[in-house]
């Protein structure tokens, strides 16, 4: 039977492959028949996400996949800079396993470029992180790093990352030639940059205000427009009586229809 462990995996790698966007609902009842599992079972797999800040549970909507603020955004890449800094800071040396292995990940990522399955190139690009903590020997960071590559792959989708997956491929290649060459300084730096280069790339001023277009959509109608023209009225006609004319809707026997041209 499905464990929890099995559905969290799975939800965490179709974050990381944009395959689940921010805001998708995870229904109890859809995902049990979907695993074949019960719904308690799945309740346990949510709440362990929830946990780790992957997905979020209402009392009246459900449990809905995370979408995060801008100010959470800029921890999450905070979060990740320490820790990725942090591990690479320490290191001595990288043992010819973990760089077979790190060079593995690496053609992978080239081949998923090559190829049309985009899904396959956002996990990968967002696993050589959690590839290269295991590598370094340290899988309690991996399985961090894991839950933080997949915030930032949502925060990308939320905010509209417009960074290129091939400059991703081309720095994470360029890290690992700095380990092979036994450069752990240059790869700290590079690792730096590349975190840098992703996080500017977001557009965080674009949810400033998520009301912002309903709110203008919804502001009361000006009426300085009809102003030029109650300015001249005609001879003989009262211009205040003019502008009360002007001023009022034509009339409809729908009543939505003003609604939804405001609308």
């Amino acid at each position: 039977m499905t464990s929890a462990t099995d559905i969290s995996n799975r939800i965490i790698e179709a974050v990381m492959a944009q395959k689940l966007a921010p805001g998708s609902r995870l229904g109890e009842q859809q995902l049990a028949m979907l695993f074949d599992c019960s719904r308690t079972i799945v309740r346990e797999a949510l709440t362990r996400l929830s946990t780790r800040g992957i997905v979020t549970v209402s009392a009246r909507r459900g449990w809905y996949v995370i979408e995060p603020s801008e100010d959470e955004a800029r921890e999450a890449f905070e979060a990740r800079r320490v820790i990725e800094l942090g591990l690479l800071h320490q290191l001595k040396s990288v043992d010819k396993a973990a760089l077979r292995q790190l060079k593995s990940h690496l053609q992978r990522e080239k081949a998923a470029l090559a190829g049309s399955d985009v899904g396959a190139r956002s996990f990968l690009l967002g696993d050589f992180h959690v590839c290269l903590a295991e590598c370094l020997g340290n899988s309690l960071l991996a399985d961090t790093l894991r839950d933080f590559t997949a915030r930032t792959t949502l925060i990308a989708m939320l905010y509209q990352s417009s960074h290129d997956a091939a400059q991703s491929c081309a720095d994470h290649v360029r890290i690992v030639e700095a380990l092979e060459a036994g450069d752990i300084a240059r790869a700290e730096a590079l690792m730096s940059e590349h975190i840098g280069t992703v996080q500017d790339a977001l557009r965080l001023q674009a949810s400033h205000d998520p009301l912002a277009e309903l709110r203008d959509a919804l502001a009361p109608v000006r009426k300085s427009a009809a102003a030029p023209e109650a300015a001249a009225p005609a001879k003989g006609r009262a211009p205040r009586k003019a502008a009360a004319k002007k001023s009022v809707p034509p009339p409809s026997d729908d009543a939505s229809t003003y609604l939804g041209a405001l609308l």
